[in-house]
């Protein structure tokens, strides 16, 4: 026998393989350890405890280990701690900024309709096949050209005959091939049930809705963690994983089960059965797209940045190994380029930027930072590579928004005390992205930190010390955490900060300078993305973030990516407005622009350098 792992708090007991880490039996298991590198030892967040047994590996704080490291030498009790810990309920905590109401179509026409039809039995003068007589019934109905998967026909006699030829046939639409494909024959008039699947395939977190598509309303919703991210924080580190033997197999398995765990859930809520679902729309980046498929990722990142497909094919369940009725039809929405991928396509074409004359900035703040430009007439497009900073990643003390992260703070003028709040009202594990952003706004309102983002060296005062890593703010003292470990913001952590929103805020200027335009010239900024919804509009503009414009000018809108795809279901001409959208985006790439470098460099102040752009802050500190 084998050694064994026994995983707390989850109980979960698992064999250890020849050669395998503690991380490695995780991942194999699905238990979540906060592997922000990918396992490569470097980002030292992998903590574990080691409760019963031994290990070899390296040590962190003198009481962890490096889970990526520590190989099992007897069995083992592993507890998991509370910073690596992920909490599902943290996803569904209500946003603190007011949305614009994105417009609905009132009346869904979508991409999978029902036509109930009554076929003429056969007799003996009449003996056509049953192929022949559903297509020719199909043609008087109206349905001129389709295509009917061969899977169709081993059921079709049986089916026929149940309800003496009366039949519902469903019919998707597929804009790749440009065909209608015939999905499904069923016995009776099943028309009143006609359900649908759209998820936001996120790089940090997945969001499904269950959809009626005969009336457009929200049947059930749920969200989770991706679990890929015990493999990678962001989508570079993925992509490396991919390279590993079977990696890019296990990447994609993960995912799949995950989605298919997922639709359990929303079935079970509604009450429906996984016969009801007649399709499945999903939006993500071009990584996720290319994980989620199989699809090999490594030439995404390597020059001249080539992804396998931006328009990809209608896929159906059985080729994906989903859980789902045979032929059920699944959408991905296209991409624009390896890092703008069908999540900012889904959500333009979601907020109606291309179909208005308002100039609009259309930010995504996420685990990836992408910017769109432009109105009914041009639009352009960009990846800023702003790094997982506004997630967590590369700050000493940061973490994904879950239950313990401190999301808002404010610091008192004279005292230098602070305030903090955290998600779920838990003691605090660490600082999750809009607490990141409201940190660094509070430190420099107050002057604790410079134009440069350093520490004043004058004060005495508790919480400002010399760190391991430098000097540091102490945001919260061992004996009030819920790791017993300082949490801690230090001038690497501000550093990586000012260097994320300033490629942000640089990808905003040279977007509108290749068409002539300023950020001056702005009818409105739209903020998409979960995350975009918790940050406080004026901690970004104080820190750079976003340009100081009048604040009227700016809505939060939430999950696009979501609402893009459950549009893609419920109304079929917005499938092919998403593939106009696609053609109509001219992508701009950063890292080779002459001027982006000193656009740049001339962000990494706070707010910036020209205080001329931030009138609002009257010149800054």
């Amino acid at each position: 026998m084998g050694l064994k792992i026994v995983f707390l708090p989850y109980q979960v007991e698992a064999e250890v393989y020849e050669g395998e880490t503690v991380i490695d039996v995780a991942m194999r298991v699905g238990i979540h350890i906060n592997a922000s590198c990918g396992g490569v030892g470097s980002c030292n967040k992998c903590k574990i405890l080691i409760e019963n047994g031994e290990v070899l590996g390296e040590k962190i704080e003198d009481i962890f280990y490096k889970a990526c490291t520590a190989y099992p030498k007897t069995d083992l009790i592993v507890r998991v701690p509370a910073e690596s810990l992920y909490d599902r309920r943290a996803l569904l905590r209500r946003s603190r900024a007011k949305s614009l109401d994105l417009k609905w179509d009132k009346l869904p026409e979508p991409v999978l309709k029902k036509h109930y039809l009554e076929l003429i039995p056969p007799t003996i003068e009449d003996n056509t096949p049953d192929l022949e007589r559903l297509m020719s019934t199909l043609h008087s109905a109206g349905l001129k050209d389709f295509h009917i998967p061969s899977g169709v026909l081993s059921t079709l006699p049986y089916t026929l005959r149940e309800a003496d030829f009366k039949v519902t046939v469903s019919s998707a639409w597929d804009p790749f091939h440009r065909v209608e494909i015939i999905t499904r024959v069923e016995a009776g008039d099943r028309r009143a049930t006609n359900l649908g699947v759209a998820m936001d395939l996120g790089t940090t977190t997945l969001q499904l809705e269950l959809i009626d598509l005969n009336t457009g309303e929200t049947l059930a919703v749920t969200s989770d963690y991706n679990p890929q991210i015990s493999y990678g924080e962001d989508v570079i580190s993925r992509i490396e994983f991919a390279r590993k033997k079977d990696g890019l197999k296990l990447l994609a398995e993960r995912i799949r089960e995950r989605f298919a765990v997922l639709v359990e859930e929303l079935l079970k809520e509604a009450g429906k059965s996984p016969e009801a679902i007649g399709a499945v729309a999903i939006a993500g980046n071009t990584v996720m797209t290319h994980l989620f498929l199989g699809l090999e990722p490594r030439f995404l990142r390597e020059y001249p940045y080539v992804p396998v497909a931006k328009f990809y094919p209608t896929y159906f369940s059985q080729e994906l190994g989903l859980p789902l009725r045979e032929n059920t039809p699944i959408y991905f929405a296209p991409s624009v380029a390896s890092y703008v991928g069908g999540d900012i396509t889904a959500g333009v074409m979601a907020s109606n930027i291309a179909k208005e004359p308002q100039l609009t900035l259309f930010i995504d703040l996420g685990t990836n930072g992408e910017i769109v430009v432009g109105n009914s007439d041009f639009l352009m497009c960009a990846a800023c590579s702003a790094g997982p900073a506004f997630e967590g990643g590369g700050i000493r003390c940061g973490m994904r928004a879950t239950s313990g992260a401190i999301e808002s703070v404010s610091i008192d003028p004279v005292t230098f005390e602070p305030m903090i709040l955290t998600i779920g009202k838990k003691r605090a594990k660490g600082i999750c992205g809009s607490g990141i952003i409201s940190l660094l706004a509070s430190l420099f309102r107050v002057g604790l930190i410079d134009r440069a983002g350093k520490f004043r060296r004058d004060l005495n005062i508790p919480r400002l010390r010399q760190g391991e890593d430098g000097f540091e703010y102490v945001l919260v003292f061992k004996e009030d955490s819920a790791t017993g470990q300082d949490i801690v913001f230090t001038e690497n952590d501000i550093e990586n900060l000012i260097r994320a929103k300033g490629a942000m805020f640089a990808g905003y200027q040279i977007l509108l300078e290749s068409v002539g335009l300023t950020l001056s010239d702005l009818d409105r900024v739209y903020l998409a993305g979960t995350f975009g919804s918790y940050i406080d509009l004026e901690d970004a503009v104080t820190i750079g973030l976003l340009p100081d414009l009048p604040r009227e000018k700016f809505f939060f809108l939430g999950n696009t990516s979501l609402q893009g795809a459950k549009k893609m279901l419920l109304y079929r001409e917005k499938v092919e407005e998403l593939y106009r959208v696609a053609q109509m985006m001219t992508h701009v790439e950063l890292s080779t622009h002459p001027k982006y470098m000193d656009y740049y460099m001339a962000t990494l102040f706070l707010p910036h350098t020209q205080e001329e752009l931030f009138p609002s802050l009257k010149g800054g500190k």
